[in-house]
C-alpha cells in the first residue's frame, strides 16, 4: 500500500534528533478529506498527530508530514474572501505596508498561497501576482488578479523571475507553516525577493495557542507553530532579520512578521518586546499546564453535552473550519451528539461530511427551519461575531462555546 505520510524524527529546521513530545491528540484525518453525503466511499486516511518541541531551534512542530495532495487537494474548499475578519486584516496589512514602504505602481507584490486573490485585490495600484495550487485560483484570475496555479517551488519561482522579475513584497498569510521543506522554502523566497525586498508572513502564534487552549489548531496542514524566537533563528540562517512583529486577531491570535535581508531597515521595538514576553511565558511549567488543560477541557465538554442530551435537547454545530475536524475527532463527537454542522449558504462544504465522521454539513438555514435548542460553535474563536449574527437572524436558543473553557451562553 502506498505511504501517504512520513514520520519526522528530526527537527524540521535544525535537523537534530532532539524532538520532545509536548502533546498527543491521537490519530486524526486530513482536514480537507471531505466526502460527499451518501457517497459510497467508506475509506479515510488517519494520521498520528503529535506536537513536538526542538530545544535546538526553539521550534514547536508536528512529527508527521502528510502528502500535500491529501492536505491540499485541487478541490480545496477554503476561500479567504468569505471571512470578514480576514478581509479586514488584509486591508490593514495593505495600509500598513503602503505607509511603511511607500509602494509604487512598478513594485511587484507576490502572495504565496493566494487562494481567491483576496489580499492582492488590496494592492491594486501595484503589480501583483498570486500563486496557489487550488482551483479557487481561477476565481482570482477571473477577478483580474494574475495567478499561477501551482505550488510555490523552485520551478514556479524560476517562472516568475523570468516573466515578472523580482518582488518588492512577498506575502505568506497562514501558509508559511504549511510548506514542509523550510530550507527549500527560504531559498525560493530569497531567489524571488529583491535585495531590499520585504517578506511578510502571518502565522498562528504559539503563545495564543497556549494561552487560549487552541489545541484544535493542531492538524497536519500546520507543520510548525511559530514563536518570534523560532522565526528569528530561521531567518538568521538565511541572512535575514526580523524588523517588526505585530499581533493580529486572525485565526484566534496570529503574528505578522516583517523580515528583510537589507541592512537599511531599522528594527522596531516590537521585536525585543515579543522576545522578552516569550522567554518569560514559555516555561516548562506553563507547557505542562497547557497539556493538562487540554484533557480537562475534553472531559468538561463531554459532560456538558451529555447533560444536554439527557434532557432530549437537540444540538446543531455551527462552522466547519479545519480546526473543527481536530476538536470533533479528538473529543469523540458523533452524529448521535451533533445532528449536523451548519455553514453559511453557498459554502463549498455543504453536502459533505466533516472529515473522520458521518456528521453532515448543511446550510445554516436549517437552524431557523428546525430550531435546535443548542448550537455548538466550532468556530468558537469568533463566537461573539457568530452569536450576534445568529441572534439578529432570529435564533432564540442557547450557545455552547467549547474552548478554552466549555460554557453555555444565552
Amino acid at each position: 500500500m502506498k505511504k501517504y505520510s512520513k514520520i519526522i524524527t528530526k527537527c524540521q529546521f535544525s535537523k537534530k534528533k532532539d524532538l520532545q513530545t509536548v502533546l498527543s491528540l491521537g490519530f486524526l484525518p486530513g482536514v480537507n478529506q471531505m466526502q460527499k453525503v451518501n457517497s459510497n466511499n467508506n475509506f479515510e486516511y488517519f494520521f498520528p498527530t503529535n506536537l513536538m518541541y526542538s530545544p535546538s531551534s526553539k521550534l514547536f512542530q508536528i512529527d508527521n508530514i502528510v502528502d500535500k495532495r491529501i492536505l491540499f487537494p485541487k478541490t480545496y474548499p477554503y476561500t479567504s474572501s468569505t471571512t470578514k475578519i480576514l478581509r479586514d486584516n488584509f486591508e490593514n496589512l495593505f495600509l500598513e505596508t503602503k505607509k511603511k514602504f511607500g509602494l509604487n505602481k512598478n513594485d511587484l507584490v507576490v502572495d504565496i498561497g493566494s487562494n481567491d486573490g483576496n489580499l492582492l485585490k488590496k494592492f491594486k495600484n501595484c503589480k501583483v501576482l498570486g500563486i496557489t495550487p487550488e482551483k479557487i485560483g481561477y476565481k482570482a484570475i477571473k477577478d483580474g488578479i494574475p495567478t499561477i496555479i501551482d505550488y510555490f517551488n523552485k520551478k514556479s519561482v524560476s517562472k516568475i523571475n523570468r516573466k515578472y522579475g523580482k518582488a518588492k513584497i512577498i506575502t505568506a498569510t497562514n501558509v508559511f507553516a504549511h510548506i514542509d521543506n523550510i530550507d527549500d522554502l527560504m531559498k525560493n523566497i530569497l531567489k524571488l525577493l529583491k535585495p531590499d525586498g520585504i517578506f511578510i508572513s502571518e502565522s498562528h502564534y504559539f503563545l495564543s495557542l497556549v494561552r487560549t487552549l487552541q489545541y484544535d489548531t493542531i492538524y497536519h496542514e500546520h507543520l510548525r507553530y511559530y514563536t518570534v524566537n523560532s522565526l528569528k533563528n530561521i531567518f538568521k540562517k538565511y541572512g535575514m532579520k526580523i524588523i517588526k512583529v505585530k499581533k493580529i486577531n486572525t485565526h484566534g491570535g496570529s503574528i505578522r512578521v516583517h523580515a528583510v535581508k537589507s541592512k537599511k531597515y531599522v528594527i522596531d521595538k516590537s521585536v525585543k518586546k515579543a522576545l522578552l514576553e516569550e522567554n518569560k511565558f514559555l516555561s516548562n511549567k506553563n507547557i505542562k499546564l497547557f497539556c493538562d488543560k487540554v484533557f480537562k477541557s475534553k472531559v468538561d465538554l463531554l459532560n456538558k453535552l451529555e447533560k444536554i442530551k439527557k434532557k432530549n435537547n437537540t444540538i446543531f454545530a455551527v462552522g466547519a473550519p479545519s480546526r473543527a475536524t481536530t476538536l470533533v475527532n479528538y473529543v469523540g463527537l458523533t452524529k448521535g451528539v451533533i445532528n449536523c454542522i451548519c455553514e453559511i449558504k453557498g459554502s463549498h462544504k455543504i453536502n459533505h461530511y466533516l472529515p473522520g465522521t458521518r456528521i453532515p454539513i448543511v446550510s445554516e438555514e436549517e437552524i431557523f427551519r428546525k430550531k435546535p435548542e443548542y448550537l455548538l460553535l466550532l468556530s468558537w474563536h469568533i463566537s461573539k461575531e457568530l452569536i450576534k449574527n445568529l441572534k439578529m437572524k432570529g435564533y432564540k436558543g442557547k450557545f455552547i462555546i467549547p474552548l478554552p473553557n466549555p460554557r453555555i451562553v444565552s
